[in-house]
């Protein structure tokens, strides 16, 4: 069954979108935008594309919707890719290898390279999911493994030092892995410390609340499901706005390597 052929039709108001493309620099998505696409192997699935090469990352990002007894019986991930899957909202069961789990909203599990990701909602209910996937950096030695928990059951860890700005690592940090995935959540009116400028590319969805997110000196409003690319070196800071809500995101990170020329 394809939901590709749902009916939007016109709408009332012009045509107006948040959205900023800056290939190789930063990419800000409105969902309000974001369109579907046909990917083999995903089954009663909305899937779309946030990052890829097209604009700069070296990595792969997606968004999915996966409805009821929507799957992947195909296996998600190639020979010499490494992939995560985050759970946004819904349950979900999920296969890496041989090994099954069943995840609750906040559940992940990372795959390493040769190993598959397969999965399928029993649930009766819509589920939506984020998915990664980057060609492994091999390093000599060392053998990354399969890392699967739920971000709802680990401890909050101070960013920098700040008492209002917390960080959740979902990965080891071990040199066997060559990048990892964190939540960081800014209380109302907190702030990054100063403008980061860094090597590490970023993927962020955003979970929770509203900030103003600099990019590149351009101050950009974000708020609960937009998606951010941030390229290396793309200058990049923000402060939670709002009252009640914290302000939060999971994002990617490439890490554990020294630069190749």
């Amino acid at each position: 069954m394809s939901y590709l052929n749902n009916v939007v039709g016109y709408r009332k108001d012009l045509l107006t979108n948040r959205s900023v493309v800056k290939k190789d620099n930063y990419v800000l998505l409105d969902p309000d935008g974001l369109v579907k696409n046909v990917i083999p192997g995903f089954e009663n699935c909305d899937v779309t594309v946030l990052a890829s090469p097209k604009i700069g990352a070296s990595f792969v990002d997606y968004l999915v919707t996966i409805h009821a007894d929507g799957k992947n019986e195909r296996g998600f991930g190639e020979e010499g890719i490494e992939t995560l899957l985050y759970l946004i909202e819904g349950s979900l069961e999920v296969k890496a290898g041989e090994q099954s789990y069943s995840l609750t909203q906040g559940g992940f599990v990372y795959c390493p390279p040769g190993t598959k990701l397969y999965f399928q909602n029993k649930s009766g209910k819509v589920t939506k999911v984020f998915l990664y996937k980057r060609r492994y950096d091999r390093l000599e030695g060392y053998e990354p493994y399969v890392v699967t928990g739920n971000a709802n059951e680990m401890e909050w860890i101070k960013y920098e030092g700040m008492e209002d700005v917390l960080i959740k690592d979902f990965l080891p940090k071990e040199l066997a892995f060559d990048c990892n995935f964190h939540i960081l959540s800014f209380k109302p009116g907190a702030s990054h410390g100063y403008i980061e400028t860094h090597l590490p590319e970023h993927g962020a969805y955003f979970l929770s609340g509203q900030g103003m997110y600099n990019l590149d000196n351009d101050w950009v409003p974000v708020q609960k499901g937009d998606y951010i690319f941030m390229s290396a070196y793309s200058l990049q800071a923000c402060y939670a706005v709002g009252r009640d809500e914290e302000f939060s995101y999971v994002y990617s990170k490439d890490c554990n390597r020294d630069v190749r020329i």
